[in-house]
């Protein structure tokens, strides 16, 4: 274990204790796994199919955050281990048709993958949107998961 993490494990043990002798509840420790608005957007992602396209400002309307798309962007940025290869983060582009991955290696990886899958750019790097977007979930499922927020 680092130096760091056990100074934050002795401190949060202290803490604790402290609140304890007070008589008040223990400090709450984030649990394992990402944030539930994270878990929701890597829902709505899961559902987009092979050979379509979903822009991030998309899968925040579907979530109900309208003004939402950076969120997505940072859940999508967040994924890590194996949710890495649960998750078809490549299928969700901006709102431009491009891949908006500020270096350019993993704009060129999202658009190897997405050509893999039948997705079809022009020469400038652009998705017709309007040939490729996914239309969504069901409108039933969407508001399922509305509610889960």
């Amino acid at each position: 274990m680092k130096l760091a993490q056990r100074r934050l494990m002795r401190s949060f043990a202290f803490l604790d204790a402290r609140r304890a002798r007070a008589g008040s509840k223990p400090l709450r420790r984030r649990p394992d796994g990402p944030p539930p608005f994270y878990r929701l957007v890597y829902r709505v992602v899961r559902r987009v199919p092979r050979g379509k396209v979903v822009t991030y400002g998309q899968v925040a309307a579907i979530l109900g955050q309208p003004r939402g798309a950076r969120a997505v962007g940072m859940a999508l940025g967040a994924l890590r281990g194996p949710l890495l290869d649960d998750v078809p983060w490549q299928r969700v582009i901006n709102a431009a048709g491009r891949c908006s991955h500020r270096d350019g290696f993993w704009a060129g990886v999202q658009q190897d993958l997405l050509e893999h899958e039948g997705v079809r750019f022009d020469d400038g790097g652009r998705v017709d949107l309007k040939r490729t977007r996914w239309r969504g979930p069901r409108r039933e499922w969407a508001t399922r998961l509305r509610l889960e927020l």
